[in-house]
C-alpha cells in the first residue's frame, strides 16, 4: 500500500496510513495504550506521559499520542518499564490532586495497580476553589496540568489565548497571566475548556451548585439533540435536563460543525427556555 508503513506492535504487524501515530496504530490492533492528556479534536500535548509505549532502539519512552509511526519499528506497549511509568504517573497524580471526577485517572489507577497514598503527605497542596462568575467554577485542586484548556483556549478551537501554563514545579498553575483575575482576562466564556476537562476541575456553574447540595443525579439525567437557535451556523446541541429543568449543554465531539466546541450563547445561554416555570 502506498504512503504507508508496516511496524509491529507487541509482535503483531499492523499497516497504517503514513503520518498514524503510535497511538492509533495501537487502537488498530486493540492494543490501546490509556491517555490522560490526549484529546481527539486537540494537537497531542505531550503533559501527562500515560501513553508512553517502549520503541526498540530508543533511549527512552516515547510518547504514543504524538510520536509518528514509522516503517520497521518494534512498539511494546506492556513492558515491565512501560507500566511501572504509568503506575508512577498515576501515583504523582493522585498524590497532588482530587480524582473524584477523573474517570479516566482513576481507570489508570487501576488497571496500574498505583498505590494512591504512596506519596500522599510528602507536599502541601491545597488548591482554591474560585467562583469569579456565573457559568462555570475553577476547582484547582483537581487539576492535573493536562493543557487541554489552554490547547482548546487557543489555535485549535476557541482562538482567544485568554489562559497558559505559569509557574514551574509545585508551583505550576493555569493562569489568565499578568497577575489578572479571569473576569479581567480576555475569557469570552464560551465553556470550551471546561467541554474538554477530564478531571472536574473546570465545571459548569449549574453543575457544580447542584453536585455541592448533594442534587445531582446521574440516573435522573436524560439528553434530547437539537440544533441551536441562536445563529445560522447549525450547532448541535445536546441538553442534559433533570426534573424537567436544563442543567447544562454539550455538543457531540464527532460533530462535523462543532466538533464538541460551542459559543457562550450555545453553552449557556438557554435560560430563557425555561422563563416562568
Amino acid at each position: 500500500m502506498e504512503n504507508s508503513v508496516t511496524l509491529t506492535i507487541d509482535g503483531q504487524s499492523v499497516t497504517v496510513a503514513s503520518g498514524t501515530t503510535l497511538r492509533a496504530a495501537c487502537d488498530a490492533v486493540q492494543h490501546t495504550v490509556p491517555t490522560l492528556c490526549w484529546h481527539e479534536n486537540l494537537s497531542p500535548a505531550n503533559a501527562c506521559r500515560a501513553c508512553v509505549v517502549e520503541v526498540k532502539g530508543a533511549r527512552t519512552l516515547v510518547a504514543a499520542c504524538s510520536r509518528i509511526a514509522e516503517e520497521g519499528m518494534e512498539v511494546n506497549t506492556g513492558s515491565d518499564r512501560v507500566l511501572n511509568a504509568r503506575k508512577v504517573i498515576a501515583e504523582l497524580l493522585l498524590s497532588t490532586s482530587n480524582s473524584d471526577l477523573a474517570p479516566d485517572l482513576v481507570a489508570l489507577a487501576k488497571t496500574s495497580g498505583a498505590d494512591a497514598e504512596r506519596f500522599a503527605g510528602g507536599a502541601t497542596w491545597e488548591q482554591p476553589v474560585l467562583v469569579d462568575n456565573n457559568l462555570y467554577v475553577r476547582d484547582l485542586s483537581k487539576c492535573i496540568l493536562c493543557y487541554r484548556c489552554v490547547e482548546a483556549c487557543g489555535d485549535d478551537a476557541q482562538n482567544t489565548f485568554a489562559i497558559a501554563v505559569a509557574g514551574r514545579g509545585f508551583n505550576a498553575h493555569i493562569d489568565p497571566g499578568f497577575g489578572r483575575d479571569l473576569p479581567e482576562s480576555d475569557c469570552v466564556y464560551c465553556g470550551n475548556c471546561v467541554a474538554v476537562c477530564p478531571t472536574g476541575a473546570l465545571i459548569g456553574k449549574k453543575e457544580w451548585d447542584l453536585r455541592q447540595t448533594g442534587m445531582w443525579d446521574e440516573s435522573r439525567i436524560t439528553e434530547t439533540e437539537t440544533i441551536c437557535s441562536y445563529c445560522g451556523v447549525g450547532c448541535e446541541l445536546n441538553l442534559h435536563v433533570m426534573d424537567n429543568q436544563i442543567i447544562k449543554v454539550t455538543s457531540p465531539m464527532d460533530h462535523p460543525v462543532t466538533h464538541g466546541m460551542l459559543c457562550v450563547k450555545g453553552r449557556y445561554g438557554y435560560e430563557f427556555a425555561q422563563i416562568g416555570e
